[in-house]
């Protein structure tokens, strides 16, 4: 039995497209949907319900499926086990919310690129729900986002969190201390609607009873930052980020007595049975994130 019969399968089960495995694997689709008819038909069986157009596994192919991962783990281990199983990431496709640009991203990249020389990587800075789609199609291979990635093949593991504060112009907001109410009185900018910082603020409104605040939705914290440098009202933006660009554009932290929910973060990432090497990646991560601050300041 081919071992590229069996990966191929996989790839195709986990991102439930053929399409979307072969592009993972550099093939062609055609080459790709041979080498699953092949892998059939030394099986006996048919594995894709081919019926209509929407992707499904037959139930021989979804028992199968934990045989390919378990069969890829087997191999892997077998390499590994007689010295042949050093493996270069050659390509590496990250997700990142803007927070996370912001916090601890950069530097960790570069930490990386020490420890793993041959690395060739491809960057995508975006919203939370775009990150969720490119990993669940399998156009990235680790996300880092507010929120875990579901899906069949994929792995999350929760991060610190980073705190969030009101951000606002040092020379228009100059009271030592500030009320929930009294914050509620200038334009309020948050994330993205519906996003956990955007749902916290409403809920952190309504819990006060504060009626009739305006809150302002944006994507990015850039744009944030450009809004409330310019005098446009008071911002929810991550600690970390502020560090890098208050002295730069005129912001201060506004202490409040009520403090925001802090940024869940969360590491996400595909499962490749033929590789530890995601798995090493997010131990990484998370080792680095949790001294965010310390490797910042260095």
């Amino acid at each position: 039995m081919n071992l590229s019969f069996i990966e191929g399968f996989y790839w195709a089960a986990t991102l439930e497209s053929v399409s979307g495995a072969a592009r993972r694997l550099f093939i062609t689709q055609a080459a790709m949907t041979a080498r699953i008819k092949k892998l059939e038909e030394e099986l006996g069986t048919p594995l894709l319900d081919r019926r209509d157009k929407r992707f499904r596994l037959t139930p021989a192919g979804a028992r199968f499926l934990a045989d390919a991962e378990r069969l890829l783990g087997q191999w892997r281990d077998i390499k590994t086990g007689l010295g042949s199983g050093t493996q270069r990431a050659v390509s590496l496709r990250v997700g990142a919310i803007e927070s996370v640009l912001h916090a601890w991203l950069i530097p960790w990249l570069e930490r990386l690129r020490v420890e793993h020389p041959g690395i060739e990587l491809e960057l995508t800075v975006e919203t939370t729900p775009l990150l969720t789609e490119l990993l669940q199609r399998g156009a990235l291979d680790v996300v880092l986002a507010a929120r875990p990635v579901p899906g069949t093949g994929v792995k999350s593991r929760a991060l610190p969190t980073m705190p969030l504060g009101f951000v606002g112009h040092r020379e228009l907001h100059t009271r030592r201390r500030y009320t929930l109410e009294q914050l509620a009185r200038e334009e309020l900018v948050t994330f993205q609607r519906g996003s956990q910082p955007h749902l916290a603020l409403l809920d952190m409104l309504r819990e006060e009873g504060i009626d009739g605040a305006r809150v302002h939705t944006l994507s990015s914290i850039s744009a944030m930052v450009r809004l409330v440098s310019g005098g446009f009202g008071v911002a929810t933006l991550p600690h970390a980020a502020l560090e890098r660009i208050a002295e730069a554009e005129g912001l201060r932290l506004l202490p409040c007595d009520t403090g925001l929910a802090p940024l869940p973060i969360h590491a996400s990432w595909r499962v490749d049975p033929t590789s530890r090497f995601f798995d090493t990646l997010v131990e990484s991560v998370t080792s680095f994130a949790g001294g965010g601050v310390r490797h910042r300041k260095k």
